[in-house]
């Protein structure tokens, strides 16, 4: 038989291979573009401007706002234990660090292990954790791949169908999660296999609050859009009728980045879904150049991310501590 550590070893090579080759096979298709308009992209004459810290801030904003949800989400489904809006911030922009952890399992851990120390019960916070994740993506997915199939037509869609048919596919599953009628007896049966225990009915959202969800959810989605068009006209003339797909583009690549779970952070990924949509507003070395440029401003933003997370802890430290009212 194969024991437990052999198998973990193989997970966590086979995971390892398949970010090698994505990552891989992203950086061949940059070189080519980039080796084919090397003339233009010199001729770009890339420089720092107030927009891009404009967009630097607008990424940051959004994983705080997100935060803010998440907690929503964990009131309501523990009333018992009352988490504070800067609670929900701190705890969030931790998990939203450890993004660089395939499969988001440093991000999950994060909240379970901060959940225990205020007393609410692993469950919830795994439940919550699958639901804050999921509104996301559909807030993601459905309003992008609507926008850009307006802007762009049908061509785009049938010259990258797997771009579009990814995203698409993974709406099958989470569609499912919204509804506490399929999404109880499939999760409540993994819990009484692995954790030995039940899932109350309560602990999953009613349909008027995933709806509500849902529409909430969407918010940090424009902040990010914004950002992304903000970081475009840092170093383009975008004409306005390009912004919303534009916009629609980067939320969409985030999603897909997201579904690439093998890699850290969607590294690569969003890049090509980027240089791929915005091919139809500007030059292969224009798009380019937005699709690094906006990796690296979103980069900066997470270092922005880390320094709110850092003053918020601090802040929180010198607050008494809570008594757990209940798991």
């Amino acid at each position: 038989m194969t024991s437990p550590s052999s198998s973990g070893v193989r997970k966590r090579l086979l995971r390892w291979v398949l970010t090698v080759v994505v990552l891989s096979l992203v950086a061949v298709l940059f070189w080519r573009a980039l080796a084919d308009n090397w003339t233009e992209v010199q001729a770009q004459n890339l420089q720092f401007n107030w927009l891009m810290v404009l967009a630097v801030v607008l990424f940051a904003v959004a994983v705080p706002v997100s935060g803010l949800l998440w907690g929503a989400i964990v009131n309501r489904l523990s009333p018992a234990t009352t988490v504070t809006p800067r609670e929900a911030m701190a705890v969030h922009s931790a998990s939203w660090l450890l993004k660089y952890v395939p499969g988001q399992v440093g991000s999950l851990l994060n909240k379970v292990i901060w959940g225990k120390k205020r007393g609410i019960s692993r469950s919830i916070m795994v439940i919550s954790f699958i639901y804050e994740n999921v509104f996301l993506q559909v807030s993601s997915i459905v309003p992008s791949a609507a926008i850009l199939l307006v802007s762009v037509g049908l061509v785009i869609f049938q010259d990258n169908p797997v771009t579009v048919l990814l995203p698409i596919l993974a709406l099958v599953p989470l569609l499912m999660v919204l509804d506490r009628r399929l999404f109880h007896p499939v999760l409540n049966f993994g819990a009484k296999r692995i954790l030995k225990q039940e899932l109350p009915r309560e602990y999953f959202l009613p349909p008027k609050a995933v709806s509500g969800y849902l529409v909430a959810f969407v918010a940090p989605r424009i902040i990010n859009g914004v950002g992304f068009v903000v970081v475009a006209l840092s170093f383009l003339n975008v004409e306005p009728s390009a912004w919303l797909p534009l916009a629609a583009t980067y939320v969409l690549a985030g999603a897909i980045g997201i579904l690439a779970v093998f890699v850290p952070s969607g590294l690569g990924v969003r890049e090509a879904v980027i240089f791929v949509f915005a091919l139809q507003y500007m030059t292969p070395a224009q798009a380019v150049i937005l699709s690094l440029l906006s990796r690296l401003l979103s980069t900066v933003a997470d270092a922005v991310v880390a320094l709110f997370y850092g003053m918020l802890t601090l802040w929180l430290k010198r607050q008494p501590p809570k008594l757990s009212q209940g798991a």
